[in-house]
């Protein structure tokens, strides 16, 4: 059974939240890795109301240290070390994150119970026998971080086709995932008769950057691509804002999406000025890329 990537998006609007858009953050889930990307003010609330437990995330990436994505951090930190977090949490983050984080845990008077690993990242940054993380640097005027979750090809056992072919589990298994064929008890078993193909998967989450040539590259065959989308370009003031604070567009989201080759689009970080409306940044996004979504609040996404 192939292991599902799950997305919770635990806060989707932009510097200034709404009654219903909280500030920035996304949790991505996958076999026992709780992710946690950017923090902004209130998102340990956003845990609890969507019901899930803080003390299981094991990694923060933090795109930049504007407050709307970092604000909520010292609170939720405060509240492991109250619930007895034990674990090594590890913070990623871009240039400067380790005297940020330095100076945050000073000011705060932070009763530190766990251990803290803060590291500065860009390229490819961690990496086990099932994914890997990448890290590439954006333009917003501050040091700032897009990152992506690669999730490799791998072979997986059929475990049904295993009980039934009576070949006992051990080393035995190994070998057939690695595409070798068997002998148990005088009998050849085959590894593609016993073993499927689990393709790779790929996320890409860009938050607040300008249009630059980093980003198609970067988030070049995304499974499921995420791109802050502040501002309308169809709009009187839309693209000269986009332009001055060093933002994206909804159209450009659907440009980059649609030249990346990228298989979805959902859209975050929602300017206020369009809240009573913002179906309009995903029409407009849907113009260049038919498969584009616009993320809400609590809204959970799955692959």
């Amino acid at each position: 059974m192939t292991s599902k990537i799950k997305l919770t998006f635990l806060g989707t609007s932009d510097a200034i939240p709404t009654a219903s858009r909280n500030h920035t953050s996304i949790l991505l889930t996958y076999e026992g890795e709780n992710i946690l990307v950017d923090c902004g003010e209130g998102t340990q609330r956003q845990f609890r109301i969507a019901e899930l437990n803080p003390n299981k995330i094991t990694r923060i990436l933090i795109s930049h240290f504007h407050g709307d994505h970092i604000f909520g951090l010292p609170g939720l930190l405060s509240t492991l070390s109250f619930s007895g977090y034990n674990k090594t949490l590890y913070i990623y983050g871009p240039k400067g994150t380790k005297e940020f984080i330095k100076e945050m845990l000073r000011l705060f008077i932070f009763q530190q119970n766990f251990k803290i690993q803060v590291e500065e990242v860009s390229g490819k940054f961690f990496e086990n026998k099932d994914f890997y993380l990448e890290a590439e640097s954006m333009t917003h005027g501050t040091p700032c971080n897009a990152y992506s979750f690669v999730k490799k090809e791998q072979i997986r056992i059929d475990k049904k086709k295993m009980k039934k072919s009576g070949l006992l589990e051990g080393p035995l298994v190994g070998k057939l995932k690695n595409g070798e064929d068997v002998l148990f008890n005088g009998k050849k078993f085959k590894s593609k008769d016993l073993t499927y193909r689990e393709e790779g998967r790929k996320i890409s989450v860009v938050l607040d950057t300008s249009l630059n040539s980093k980003i198609i590259p970067f988030v070049k065959n995304s499974n499921l691509l995420i791109l802050e989308s502040t501002f309308l370009e169809n709009s009187e003031k839309g693209k000269k804002l986009a332009e001055e604070y060093k933002h994206l567009t909804a159209k450009q989201a659907g440009e980059i999406t649609k030249k990346s080759k990228s298989k979805k689009l959902v859209i975050t970080h929602i300017s206020s000025r369009y809240d009573k409306n913002p179906k309009f940044l995903v029409d407009e996004a849907k113009k260049i890329f038919k498969n584009s979504e616009l993320a809400k609040d609590f809204d959970v996404v799955e692959l």
